[in-house]
């Protein structure tokens, strides 16, 4: 993080309001790369009516169609559906990240078109809808040094939105797992109106009190838009938050979440009396004398003991004291095994269902083994339940904030 120095600034925050003015009315959402729903479980919660939904997979459409109906799903290419997509007030979806080509010789720019973002891109720039809300990997923000996610911010901010982004653990949502996803809430800014957008009136996630534990002076710069950095310039890596808006951002690394719940264990979802099928075989057990002993928590995972420091996944043992490691869509990471008393078993489909926030027959319609692979590539529902949540209600900030000298302006 680079430093001015030997400068003293007078920092004042940017004036807001006593309380957020309430956003445009959220009535009816579209569902892109719906999956097996998870925005769809948070958007019924808070009363929004889904009225589109599309995924290509056959299997999740099994299952969105068996909880939600089939009223709503288009099931197939979006590319080839773009036409059916309706008016909406709030666009979601999970993106598949794919490569983006190079666009020229220009450095830190790619092209997005032929890509499934594309997609997205085109419903934004059709319907405009008031708002939207994105989500995927964490590692978006480094994939090809940041120029991923710098195409991404692009071509967002590009179609008039001020788009906000924060990497969230679903932990901070009373889930006993640890997944961090990056999450994007674009909202929609009046044609021309640009310069004249209350930046720090329109945060959604990030509060006060997590901004006052950030950077100094990254209020201040909120408003000071000519010290955005452009997205044409190479980033290798993004910030954990930050906002983008007319092709240049801001952004930090904020080290605290004011609103997280408290802490769940894995040892508080597990099923009472699961099915030994899910135990380790006798020829698997007898491996486990190759194991070297860990007995530590990473990133609230407790890991008894692995094989090659953790590289054979598959004999790495955890405990049920803390989280869950990141449930995933691969195979191999179904196969990973807890000690749960004196056994050793892999978890079962409904825990987790419950690891990511879904009831425990939300996926009944398929076998237990496809369960694995649509949960694991599934968005925790109480975790975007909040972010739509900072969409649909509004929310107090103080009026009057002091002002902050300083000797130092971090360049964030």
């Amino acid at each position: 993080m680079k430093r001015c120095q030997n400068r003293v600034f007078e920092m004042h925050h940017p004036r807001m309001n006593n309380e957020v003015p309430p956003p445009r009315p959220v009535n009816s959402t579209v569902e892109l790369f719906c999956g097996i729903g998870g925005f769809r479980v948070a958007a019924d919660r808070l009363g929004l009516r889904t009225v589109w939904a599309n995924d290509l997979s056959d299997l999740a459409s099994k299952v969105y169609r068996d909880h939600f109906g089939s009223d709503e799903l288009h099931e197939g290419d979006i590319n080839a559906l773009l036409d059916s997509v309706p008016p909406h007030d709030l666009l979601t979806g999970g993106f598949p990240c794919q490569p983006f080509s190079a666009a020229g010789k220009k450095e830190g720019t790619r092209d997005p078109r032929g890509t499934l973002f594309q997609s997205i891109v085109d419903v934004l720039r059709r319907h405009t809808p008031s708002f939207f809300v994105l989500e995927n990997v964490k590692r978006l923000l480094t994939m090809e040094g940041g120029s991923h996610f710098a195409t991404v911010l692009s071509a967002l901010s590009g179609l008039g939105y001020l788009v906000e982004w924060r990497v969230l653990n679903a932990k901070h949502f009373g889930l006993a797992q640890n997944r961090e996803r990056v999450v994007l809430l674009g909202t929609r800014t009046d044609p021309g109106s640009a310069d004249a957008v209350d930046i720090g009136a329109s945060l959604r996630l990030a509060g006060e009190l997590d901004l006052v534990a950030g950077p100094r002076g990254i209020r201040s710069l909120l408003a000071e838009r000519s010290a955005w950095k452009s997205l044409d310039r190479r980033i290798v890596k993004f910030p954990s938050w930050g906002v983008a808006m007319d092709g240049r951002f801001l952004g930090c690394d904020l080290p605290h979440f004011a609103v997280a719940r408290p802490a769940a264990y894995l040892r508080d979802v597990l099923e009472t009396a699961p099915s030994h099928e899910y135990d380790y075989t006798r020829q698997t057990l007898n491996r486990l004398h190759q194991n070297e002993a860990v007995d530590r928590f990473v990133n609230g995972v407790e890991i008894i003991s692995n094989q090659a420091g953790g590289a054979r996944m598959g004999y790495t043992i955890f405990g049920i004291g803390g989280l869950a490691p990141t449930l995933t869509a691969s195979t191999s990471r179904h196969y990973e095994r807890y000690k749960v008393g004196e056994a050793y078993r892999r978890l079962t489909p409904i825990e987790y269902a419950r690891l990511q926030g879904f009831s425990d027959d939300h996926c009944s319609a398929v076998a237990g083994y496809d369960q694995y692979m649509l949960l694991g590539n599934a968005v925790p529902p109480p975790m975007v339940e909040w972010v739509l949540g900072q969409i649909v209600t509004s929310r107090s900030l103080p009026r009057d904030l002091p002002a902050i000298q300083q000797p130092e302006l971090f360049d964030v």
